[in-house]
């Protein structure tokens, strides 16, 4: 008899098989499972209501790219072994389980500038302590030390199963039909060369699609000004959350997220005490946290945390620079003696900085197009309708958000 697969029916890509073996321990691991907790687009639900789903939901979708991605590679005689399938589907699995709640949104104000890839790193290694080092395989690829680097490729460059099955997904959850992609044709004309990844010329079209939905998922999806707008108001009650807990108030907060706001971290440090408080820590302990600080007697926490819950979010303006000093000024002053706070206190109701995006860097892979006779091209060369000026280049505005 042969073994029975698991399958699940995702809404994106339908039925899935869930893997076995060593592969479905890590599947069903608490590290993986935690993200079932995390939205994938943290607050863009006050924008696009359908933006509900979480990071395990994207986690399956791009375990299932890879396998496909696998499979295709193999019928078109290239060598990947059991073990070489196995640690790349593995290291698709946990490449986000460095995430925490609202993802990049609070990677600054929480945890000190630790970036999430940095955590995961340490994550997976942790798990490979506990497993007896199976994921050694898994870790090498991740990093890009192993020596097919077009395993990495598959993981982390302009072209990976991460963005394929986020565009999907996100697109499909928002509504927002610009950011639809055919991921299926996209893998099929995926072949190796020299030990890189490159896309075979049919599939030069869906390459050019990829990349003009990603462009208009950012400005419509990722950097809309209203979800911005609401960032900036979490990011801001936490900061005022902390310099209260630092002035010695105890908030309530679960004993994850009160790590965190006590300072548990120094600039770019990882703990393993700082890695039990993580894998503790998900959108509930944020939600419930402004939900007990909405009653908190500090006038500042207490509107950020009720405003932000009941959508009464900052005024955002999105422009080519930033607002006059002067007019920073006077509308600081203007929140002081409106509110009967302080300057500093009035600086929580606002919110000024820059927001960039680069939809194509070819710093350490480009999307290179194979012809039938062997030449291979950049996809910026390849295609008369993508202009490499225009997709290598930060597109970046001003963002200024302020109390209404």
């Amino acid at each position: 008899m042969g073994i029975k697969r698991k399958i699940i029916n995702d809404p994106v890509f339908g039925f899935i098989n869930l893997p076995t073996g060593f592969l479905y321990e890590i599947y069903q691991h608490p590290y993986l499972y935690r993200l079932n907790r995390i939205k994938q687009l943290g607050l863009s639900s006050m924008v696009y209501p359908g933006a509900t789903h979480c990071r395990f939901q994207h986690i399956t979708g791009a375990m299932y790219l890879v396998t496909e991605a696998i499979l295709q590679l193999r019928l078109k005689g290239h060598e990947i072994t059991e073990e070489e399938a196995e640690g790349l589907t593995a290291a698709v699995m946990l490449h986000d389980i460095g995430h925490g709640p609202f993802s990049h949104v609070l990677e600054s104000v929480l945890f000190n500038e630790v970036s999430h890839e940095e955590i995961s790193l340490r994550l997976m290694q942790r798990l490979n302590r506990e497993m007896g080092g199976r994921l050694d395989t898994c870790i090498s690829i991740f990093t890009d030390s192993y020596p097919k680097r077009f395993l990495h490729q598959l993981i982390s460059s302009q072209l990976d199963v991460d963005r394929l099955d986020y565009l999907c997904r996100d697109s499909f959850f928002t509504g927002v039909v610009e950011g639809n992609i055919d991921s299926a044709r996209i893998i099929k004309m995926l072949n190796v060369v020299d030990d890189r990844l490159v896309v075979e010329a049919k599939g030069i079209y869906s390459i050019e699609n990829f990349l003009m939905a990603r462009r208009l998922m950012y400005w419509q999806v990722y950097l809309h000004k209203t979800s911005l707008a609401a960032e900036k108001m979490l990011i801001n009650l936490l900061r005022r959350a902390k310099e209260l807990t630092a002035a010695g108030e105890k908030l309530s907060a679960s004993p994850a997220l009160a790590f965190f706001l006590e300072g548990g971290l120094k600039p770019g440090e990882i703990t393993e005490v700082s890695l039990d408080h993580f894998l503790a820590l998900d959108d509930y302990d944020v939600w419930s946290a402004v939900k007990a600080w909405q009653h908190h007697p500090d006038l500042v926490l207490s509107t950020l945390c009720r405003d932000l819950l009941n959508r009464r979010l900052f005024k955002m303006e999105l422009t080519d620079k930033a607002p006059a000093a002067s007019r920073l000024a006077k509308d600081l002053d203007q929140l002081s003696q409106r509110l009967g706070i302080t300057l500093h206190e009035a600086g929580y109701f606002t919110a000024s900085n820059d927001v960039s995006n680069k939809i194509y860097d070819n710093s350490d892979y480009d999307i290179e197009i194979l012809y039938n006779d062997g030449s291979i091209r950049p996809v910026t060369q390849a295609s008369d309708i993508l202009n490499i000026d225009v997709l290598s280049k930060k597109a970046k505005k001003h963002a200024y958000a302020y109390l209404r």
